[in-house]
């Protein structure tokens, strides 16, 4: 069965079973870490590329007063630093949000991967496309989405791109963060969270238990936030049913 990084690549690029096999290949070793831990630190220059397998992991910066953003949630099949391929030293961190599976691709393998099949090149190229797809919507949201219809997005935002790894069903997903991590990342009070997830909850749009969250009125959701998947630049299909809307 293939790997979350693989069913995420072929979203945008349709990888033979050799460029597959290529990937899995050049994977060197796995390491499990737990919640709240640094993957690499701004400042660093990782010897590799790190894929998320299990798990939740975030880009963040800190303020000189320990204050964090965190500037995006990376998922199963997610690519951390792509960016450090060419950059060197990252200017942010990297951290797990729950326990975690990261597995780590040296950038000797990656360079021969790239050069060895143009899928593969035109398909990590595509996953940093969708990165800065999914950043430029982000700011949008921090300067212009009221704080209520900025979570709504964001829960449209997750369910979609899970979904296209296989990993939501029935709009049903696994959300391993808690809502001090969820202020963290829309510049908002632990305070103020807590009221919006309540009257998501209160309108019947969301349900959610632990870490588990559960889009109960899709449709209703996707209105109520102006959710429009197109900056994910999933394959038609996918993209068609987050966009549908379903009976409210």
């Amino acid at each position: 069965m293939p790997t979350p990084f693989i069913l995420k690549l072929q979203n945008g690029v349709d990888l033979s079973a050799s460029d597959q096999d290529a990937l899995l290949n050049a994977v060197t070793h796995r390491k499990s870490f737990e919640a709240h831990q640094d993957i690499v630190t701004e400042g660093t220059t990782p010897a590799g590329v790190s894929v998320v397998l299990e798990g939740f992991a975030c880009r963040y910066k800190l303020l000189a007063d320990g204050t964090r953003q965190i500037m995006a949630w990376l998922l199963p099949g997610d690519a951390c630093d792509l960016n450090v391929f060419g950059l060197g030293a990252l200017d942010h961190s990297i951290a797990t949000l729950s326990g975690s599976t990261i597995a780590f691709i040296p950038n000797a393998a990656l360079e021969r991967l790239s050069a060895g099949s143009v899928a593969i090149m035109r398909a990590l190229w595509w996953a940093t496309l969708v990165d800065e797809g999914i950043l430029r919507e982000w700011l949008m949201a921090m300067g212009r989405r009221p704080a209520d219809r900025r979570i709504a997005h964001l829960f449209c935002e997750l369910a979609a791109r899970l979904e296209a790894v296989g990993l939501a069903h029935d709009h049903t997903m696994e959300l391993p963060i808690t809502q001090a991590e969820l202020a963290d990342t829309v510049g908002l009070t632990s305070v103020h969270v807590n009221r919006i997830i309540q009257q998501l909850r209160d309108q019947g749009l969301i349900v959610w238990r632990g870490r588990v969250l559960t889009i109960a009125r899709p449709a209703a959701l996707k209105a109520y936030a102006e959710f429009d998947p197109t900056y994910l630049h999933l394959p038609a299909r996918t993209a068609a049913a987050a966009r549908l809307p379903e009976a409210i």
